[in-house]
């Protein structure tokens, strides 16, 4: 069984409170996500400010040859200004458990997200991710970091 682990760090020159502001709004996720996937937040905006445990939040992305992907992802723990976690319910992985982790550093923020993911289909789910999957999720989050450090800028050192 092969389950995938990647984590990525970032430090911003902003505000834990800033952060969390940020972070903790679903509808800040289409800014984050490269255009070319082509996602859509399909859940009603008004639920969307913040965060919270049990959330739903259902999308179309679009990860390969422009096929649009259902997917369904539930909140299912929030602590306040230190970490929120997401958990696909419906969608294109067999497992994905995102943890999203937030902590005051000097000048700024430090955001670590943890990503636990399984693809399906057993022997083809590990050649694709061999050959494509993790690339495109790595490209995500470099993807992320940039668009992060134009808004918000970096922070020095």
């Amino acid at each position: 069984m092969a389950v995938y682990s990647l984590k990525y760090t970032l430090q911003l020159p902003i505000s834990l409170d800033q952060a969390w502001e940020f972070f903790s709004s679903p509808q800040n996720l289409r800014a984050i996500t490269p255009p070319h996937l082509g996602f859509e937040i399909k859940s009603d905006p008004e639920g969307l400010e913040t965060t919270y445990p049990g959330q739903i939040i259902c999308y179309t992305v679009k990860p390969v040859l422009g096929i649009p992907l259902f997917w369904m992802t539930e909140i299912t723990h929030v602590r306040e200004k230190a970490f929120f976690v997401d958990e696909q319910r419906v969608g294109p992985y067999a497992i994905w458990h995102h943890e999203h982790h937030f902590r005051a550093v000097p000048h700024g923020v430090e955001m670590t997200d943890l990503l636990h993911y399984k693809l399906p289909l057993g022997l083809l789910g590990r050649i694709a991710h061999r050959l494509f999957v993790r690339r495109q999720i790595e490209q995500i989050f470099q993807y992320r970091a940039r668009v992060l450090e134009e808004r918000f800028g970096k922070l020095p050192g």
